[in-house]
C-alpha cells in the first residue's frame, strides 16, 4: 500500500514537473516585446516598424536644480518612466532615449535655474536643431507620428514651434507624416494633478509649481532613490532661495502613484485621437 502510494505520488510529481517544463518552454519561445529603441538592434527596430510601430516617443526631460532633497535628472527619469508607461498602453509604440540637454536660462549671467550648481542649459535654437534632426532621423527611418513628449515647462513654444513647422513642410512631400507637440502630457501636470491634490485636502501654496509637493510625490513614485528624506524639511523651509516652490513635507509615493496615473491615462488618449488616421 505505501509502495503504490510512493509510486502514485512520484508519478504525480513528475507530470508536475513535465508541465513546468513546457510552460517555461512556452515562456521562452516568444520573443520580448520591448519599447525602448536603444534596448533593441537596427533590425528588431526594422521589425517593429514593418508590423505598424510607427508612433515615436521622445521624452524630454531637462538637468536642472530641484531644491536640496531631489536629484538634478528628475525629468529624465520621470518622463523616462512616464513614456515607457504609455508605450506600454498603446502597444504599437516605440520610445526614442531621452533629451537631457534643454533651454533652462542664460548661462552669463546665470538666470533661472542656472543660478544653482548643476542645471545644465542650451539656447533655444540649439534645442529646437536636436528636435528637427531628431525628428527627420525617425522619418527617414519610416516613422508616422512623432510625437514630443515634453517633461518641463520652459520649452513647450520650442518644441510645438518645430512641430509646427515640420509637420507644414512635411505635409506634401510624406502626406501623413506628422510631428506632435503633446501639450497635454504637461499640462495635465499642471491642471488635472493640481486639481486630484486639491480634491485630497492639500493646498496651491504646498502643491507648488517646482520641487513642491506635487513634483516630490511623483519622483517618490517613479523611483523613491530621487527624493533625500532628511531634506524635506530644508527644503520647505528654504523656499525660492533654496529651488523650491511648494512644500514637498507631506508628499508620498501612494499620492505620485495617483498622479503618474492620470498623466498616463490622460496621454494615451491623447496620442490615440493625435495619431488616428482619417
Amino acid at each position: 500500500m505505501r509502495r503504490r502510494r510512493f509510486t502514485a505520488a512520484l508519478a504525480a510529481l513528475s507530470l508536475t514537473a513535465v508541465d513546468m517544463s513546457l510552460a517555461a518552454a512556452s515562456t521562452m519561445s516568444q520573443p520580448e516585446v520591448r519599447s525602448r529603441l536603444e534596448d533593441m538592434t537596427w533590425s528588431e527596430l526594422r521589425q517593429r516598424i514593418d508590423g505598424g510601430a510607427t508612433t515615436v516617443l521622445v521624452p524630454i526631460g531637462g538637468t536642472e536644480q530641484n531644491g536640496p532633497h531631489m536629484v538634478l535628472g528628475k525629468h529624465n527619469v520621470r518622463v523616462r518612466e512616464l513614456a515607457a508607461r504609455i508605450a506600454q498602453q498603446l502597444g504599437t509604440v516605440v520610445v526614442a532615449p531621452v533629451i537631457a540637454y534643454v533651454p533652462e536660462g542664460a548661462i552669463d549671467p546665470p538666470t533661472a535655474h542656472m543660478r544653482y550648481p548643476g542645471t545644465i542649459s542650451i539656447t533655444d535654437a540649439a534645442f529646437e536643431a536636436v528636435l528637427e534632426s531628431a525628428a527627420r532621423s525617425f522619418r527617414q527611418h519610416g516613422f508616422r507620428d512623432i510625437v514630443f513628449l515634453g517633461d518641463h515647462g520652459g520649452y513647450q513654444k520650442q518644441q510645438e514651434r518645430v512641430a509646427a513647422r515640420l509637420s507644414r513642410q512635411w505635409a506634401a512631400a510624406t502626406p501623413g507624416c506628422r510631428v506632435h507637440a503633446l501639450t497635454e502630457y504637461y499640462r495635465a501636470t499642471q491642471t488635472e494633478v493640481v486639481e486630484m491634490m486639491k480634491s485630497r485636502g492639500f493646498r496651491a501654496e504646498e502643491i507648488g509649481s517646482h520641487a513642491g509637493l506635487a513634483d516630490t510625490a511623483m519622483a517618490m513614485a517613479v523611483d523613491p532613490s530621487l527624493v533625500r528624506a532628511d531634506q524635506l524639511a530644508a527644503a520647505a523651509q528654504g523656499g525660492d532661495h533654496a529651488g523650491v516652490y511648494g512644500d514637498p513635507r507631506r508628499a508620498t509615493a501612494e499620492l505620485g502613484q495617483a498622479a503618474i496615473d492620470r498623466i498616463v491615462e490622460l496621454s494615451v488618449a491623447a496620442i490615440r485621437e493625435r495619431t488616428r488616421r482619417r
